[in-house]
């Protein structure tokens, strides 16, 4: 609000300063211009007009380096300070004012100006007004107690005043701001919006002064600490000189050039790592750098550069080592022994990669160990299950204090022999995030044409691995990169067979249960009827990890019965496991009591082994759905649709309603839901199915198969059938259909499981009708109906016919 008030001041221009209404200010004055209006003003009214410089650079500034709003103010004191030009000046602001025209007599400038009145407060406080006034007054003193330098008599003058122009003028003035800040308040005429504008700088300067003393505190802090290190350093080297200790470092460094130089590195590694120490050598006493040189001239100076151990090429030997520790695994075994023939033959020969796939439990990490101490090499496991930063495996870079080789490095330093058998337990199970592919780093330790200079990135020397020989471990090979599997030689261990089981059990499990639980071999006696027992009914797996979990339960029982003086000796026979063991987990028989409509058996290979997966098919009236479920892949859905096709082209010969993908609903179900499945060799499973439940003839219950399914009804390859075949056996299944194109397979299947189980192969889904099914349908080949044209049967004849191996 403008009171049309004029006046013709004399002019001050302020530099970083400003002053408000009602408010007293100290200032000293050196320019002509400042002393001279000052002097004017004294010698007159002693009014002044102040206003701050936009620009204070500027020694004379321009009406347009001024802001336009300003403060006429009474001088109140005016003193010359003795020897200077300066002036000191105590000033009151009297009211806001707008600067009209600026002009100017020599050294003295005016200023036209208008008064600007504020509107007067109310006698009676708003709710608004009030609630500003509190949070300023706390704000305030907030402001006061962060800061320390506002008196408490400071504090009084503001609580006293209700006034809201006055209470943000007096904050304004008394706290610290820019220029700029302070003259954004003076220009702001209403006192509220003031009020409100003072409440949010004091907001955002408490802000600032908290974190600027926590920042002071934290330096000073960490100042104290340095001083009171270094003093006590200080002391520390007087002490030691006067013990006549202060020479250790200077031992310890010719310490280090001696071992460098003893172990006969080449001239550029022997240089680098003399580089370090000449580095080291330069460090203050106790610095952080100075400990992560050490730390690396220890790792370099401790690997087995020339230290080896004296390998074992006798053959007899090490059969005899790896027959008393394993029982069966013969082909693991043959590959070792040929491995170490050729080894006797050319001693100069690098070591090879060994990858040894199969379920849990079969012995695979075990078997490693047993190659060591065949061979006699000294062992580096390392675990990669989970291994997801290639610094694990090549190690860190020595940038920071806790830097450290990598696995592969500290499995050599552990082991102290540059020719040990590295042993890379779980390699499918390796993960790669944004901290790089540990796969990756491994393509160059397993390269026999690049691992003679292996780079640990800690090390940052090469060390020689060609020496080593690895062996890796997996459940699958699915999982395990391409580049990296096509570097190691695959050797699969499958299921054991329930007779290589027992003999496992008698002549390692027991034992070993029975001395780890203090027991002898006359306290506790298991028969081998019990034995049998509890691997078909207590256990469902490839290996024997479980079933030697299950040992050792009854080690625990049978102990706690001697210690608590029941009995003295215990001996188990078929039907006695119940009380050591619990209920029995699995059927002994898992046959259905008769033959079912639309029920087939199929087999499926997991990483822990072969299952027994049963396919349920459905045929109700409907318009032509096909439902799916059980968790499903991909694979298996396409080929759930892929049989559905061969019936509907083949539904006229199998007397089947031709039109029943268009009047009936399809529902294929695959027990345990919860569990996902997928693969392909689940076809020719789920077409008998189907064909079982459109037809309405049972299928055998004592049958399985596997295999996949083509749209002309051909019968696919498929793998692990080893695994399959060993679930089929533990399910007392009788007859297996298999893919023609995997009898040659039926090799590598043990002898027992082959006496055991009846094998029908078959490469069209028309020939294994009349085993399948209970009432055989009669179908005949497309040749045999006469079907085909002339020269037709020439492709026909390459079919082989199903045939049946006992």
């Amino acid at each position: 609000m403008n009171s049309n008030r004029n006046e013709h001041l004399p002019l001050l221009p302020l530099r970083g300063i400003s002053i408000f209404p009602g408010m007293l200010l100290n200032f000293d004055v050196e320019r002509t211009m400042s002393v001279a209006a000052l002097e004017k003003a004294l010698a007159s009214d002693q009014l002044i007009f102040l206003v701050a410089q936009r620009d204070l650079t500027k020694e004379t500034p321009k009406e347009e380096d001024l802001y336009r709003t300003g403060t006429v103010c009474k001088i109140r004191q005016l003193l010359r300070i003795p020897g200077t030009k300066s002036v000191r000046a105590m000033v009151e602001g009297v009211s806001r004012a707008e600067i009209l025209k600026v002009s100017g007599e020599g050294e003295l400038v005016y200023a036209d100006v208008e008064y600007i009145d504020e509107p007067k407060p109310s006698k009676r406080l708003t709710v608004k007004t009030d609630a500003l006034l509190r949070i300023c007054y706390d704000k305030f003193e907030e402001y006061a107690q962060v800061s320390g330098t506002i008196s408490p008599e400071t504090m009084l003058s503001l609580i006293s005043s209700n006034d809201p122009g006055y209470v943000a003028d007096y904050v304004a003035q008394n706290i610290f701001l820019k220029y700029t800040q302070k003259q954004e308040i003076l220009e702001e005429i209403r006192p509220l919006k003031r009020l409100e504008l003072v409440n949010s700088v004091l907001e955002r300067e408490i802000s600032v002064l908290t974190m600027e003393q926590n920042i002071q505190a934290s330096t000073q802090e960490h100042m104290s600490r340095a001083q009171r290190d270094f003093y006590l350093r200080e002391q520390l080297k007087v002490i030691q000189g006067e013990l006549g200790e202060g020479d250790d470092t200077a031992g310890e460094l010719e310490e280090y050039r001696n071992k460098i130089k003893a172990i006969g590195f080449d001239s550029d590694t022997e240089k680098k790592l003399l580089k370090e120490v000449n580095r080291l050598a330069k460090q203050p006493f106790g610095s952080s750098e100075g400990a992560v040189i050490r730390n690396y001239l220890d790792v370099c100076t401790e690997l087995p550069w020339n230290t080896k151990t004296k390998e074992t090429a006798d053959i007899a030997k090490a059969e005899k080592i790896l027959e008393a520790d394993h029982f069966g695994l013969e082909k693991v075994k043959e590959r070792i022994l040929e491995f170490l023939a050729v080894r006797q033959l050319t001693p100069d020969i690098k070591g090879g990669v060994l990858c040894f796939v199969g379920p849990p439990g079969v012995g695979k990490t075990s078997i490693a160990v047993s190659i060591a101490k065949a061979t006699n090499r000294k062992l580096a496991r390392i675990s990669l299950g989970g291994v997801h930063d290639e610094a694990e495996i090549r190690g860190h870079r020595k940038t920071y204090v806790g830097a450290m080789p990598g696995r592969i490095i500290a499995g050599i330093q552990q082991a102290k022999s540059n020719n040990p058998l590295i042993l890379f337990d779980e390699i499918d199970k390796l993960g790669s995030d944004y901290r790089g592919d540990p796969s990756a780093a491994l393509l160059e330790a397993l390269d026999s044409e690049q691992n003679y200079a292996f780079r640990d990135h800690f090390l940052e020397i090469p060390f020689d691995l060609s020496n080593s020989l690895f062996i890796t471990t997996a459940n699958t090979t699915d999982t395990i990169p391409r580049a990296l599997l096509d570097r190691m030689e695959v050797i699969v261990l499958g299921s054991y067979t329930d007779e290589e089981k027992l003999q496992i059990v008698k002549r390692h499990l027991l034992p070993k249960q029975r001395k780890k639980h203090g027991l002898t071999a006359a306290q506790l006696r298991i028969s081998d009827d019990a034995i049998r027992e509890i691997i078909s009914v207590y256990t469902r797996e490839s290996g024997v990890r479980i079933l030697e979990r299950e040992l050792a339960g009854v080690c625990r029982k049978t102990a706690k019965k001697i210690a608590g003086g029941e009995v003295k000796s215990v001996k188990i026979n078929s039907g006695m496991l119940e009380p050591y063991l619990g209920v029995a987990k699995f059927k002994s028989n898992n046959v259905t009591v008769m033959d079912e409509v639309g029920l087939v058996r199929g087999l499926a290979w997991t990483s822990v082994g072969g299952e027994i997966l049963e396919v349920e098919a459905g045929v109700v009236e409907g318009t032509g759905k096909v439902e799916l479920t059980g968790n499903l892949g991909n694979v298996m859905k396409e080929s759930a649709h892929a049989a559905i096709s061969y019936i509907r082209s083949r539904a006229e010969k199998l007397g089947i309603d031709p039109k029943f993908y268009t009047n009936r609903d399809i529902h294929i179900h695959f027990p345990e839901g919860a569990i996902p499945k997928d693969g392909p060799s689940a076809g020719i499973t789920m077409c008998i199915a189907l064909i079982s439940a459109l037809t309405g003839t049972p299928v055998r219950r004592d049958l399985a198969m596997t295999g996949e399914i083509s749209l002309r009804g051909r019968i696919l390859p498929i793998g692990g059938l080893k695994e399959k075949t060993m679930a089929a056996l533990r399910a007392d299944v009788h007859t297996v259909i298999i893919p023609a194109e995997n009898e040659r397979d039926l090799e590598e299947i043990d002898q027992s499981v082959r006496n055991a189980l009846q094998f029908v192969t078959a490469d069209h889904v028309d020939k294994i009708l009349d085993t399948a099914l209970v009432k055989p349908l009669g179908i005949k080949t497309p040749a045999d109906d006469g079907e085909k044209k002339k020269g037709a049967n020439v492709t026909e004849s390459r079919e082989s016919s199903v045939s049946i191996r006992q």
